[in-house]
């Protein structure tokens, strides 16, 4: 059984791990340790902030999967909230047992119960299984998005 629960600063290593776990990871997170600083600050900004969270997914004791939320207000669609999905890891070993759907079903309700409108996310465009699996939970490629790196 999988459950889901806020991360504790005592998971920051595991996190940062599952997220240097793939191709893309690898090249811009930094796993030397003790850990950067700047994970802690970030894990600290996240948890101190009502409107992000930073979400586990536990199974037998072992943490199996990560994602981040943030619940945005807009003034479209008559001034209603959005969920925004982002840093979506299930660990290798666990992938393809079902897990991910377990987690994105988990998400949606949590993003009901925070009355919002819609939920979205990106992927990048080299990460074609993560896309598929999207796709198959009913995710759409309505829009563009574009990003501006600000790192030389």
């Amino acid at each position: 059984m999988v459950t889901f629960r806020q991360a504790q600063q005592s998971d920051l290593t595991r996190l940062v791990h599952m997220l240097a776990d793939d191709p893309l990871g690898a090249q811009r997170e930094n796993l030397s340790s003790p850990l950067p600083n700047s994970y802690l600050d970030a894990f600290l900004h996240i948890n101190q902030d009502p409107n992000n969270e930073l979400i586990v997914a536990e199974q037998a004791g072992h943490i199996v999967g990560m994602l981040q939320l943030t619940f945005i207000p807009y003034l479209t669609y008559q001034g209603s909230w959005r969920c925004l999905i982002e840093g979506v890891r299930i660990d290798t070993q666990y992938r393809g047992h079902g897990i991910g759907g377990q987690m994105f079903q988990w998400v949606i309700e949590r993003a009901k119960a925070k009355n919002c409108r819609l939920i979205q996310l990106t992927s990048d465009k080299l990460r074609p299984d993560a896309i598929r699996f999207y796709q198959s939970l009913g995710f759409t490629a309505s829009h563009e998005g574009m990003k501006l790196s600000l790192i030389d």
